[in-house]
């Protein structure tokens, strides 16, 4: 069975608030993400369907706290707890935390596209080329 290690994943995203590692196993991106800094995603999610995340995410909190705004309830998970984020979402961490998310890779690959658009309009520094490899 193929696995992988943080500290050999590949780079996909790093910006001064959000940098994220990902590899593609199977039908499933599995990506380790730090929240360098707290802030609003919402502007990142513009253009997805209910401006914001459409794919279901499952993870893992392995230091800090995750908060999962949807638009009726908030779900907030801390360092230990494992999560599942329904489509309809929109993350904010505080800063230091630590995750390691699965993802449907197909899904998680059109809302890939709409973020890089929207870090571009942003301002967020030219990102590294999003290549997952299949381990």
């Amino acid at each position: 069975m193929p696995g992988i290690r943080k500290e050999t994943t590949p780079i996909t995203v790093d910006t001064p608030w959000f940098r994220s590692g990902a590899v593609e196993l199977g039908d499933l991106t599995v990506a380790f993400e730090t929240i360098r800094e707290e802030r609003d995603s919402a502007p990142a999610f513009k253009g997805l369907p209910d401006d914001s995340c459409p794919c279901p995410h499952w993870g893992l909190v392995t230091s800090g706290r995750l908060t999962l705004r949807y638009r009726d309830h908030d779900e907030t998970f801390e360092s230990g707890d494992v999560y599942y984020a329904a489509p309809g979402h929109l993350p904010r961490g505080t800063a230091g935390t630590e995750l390691i998310t699965f993802s449907p890779t197909v899904e998680l690959e059109k809302v890939n596209a709409v973020l890089a658009k929207n870090r571009a309009r942003l301002g967020a520094p030219e990102q590294p080329d999003i290549n997952l490899t299949s381990t």
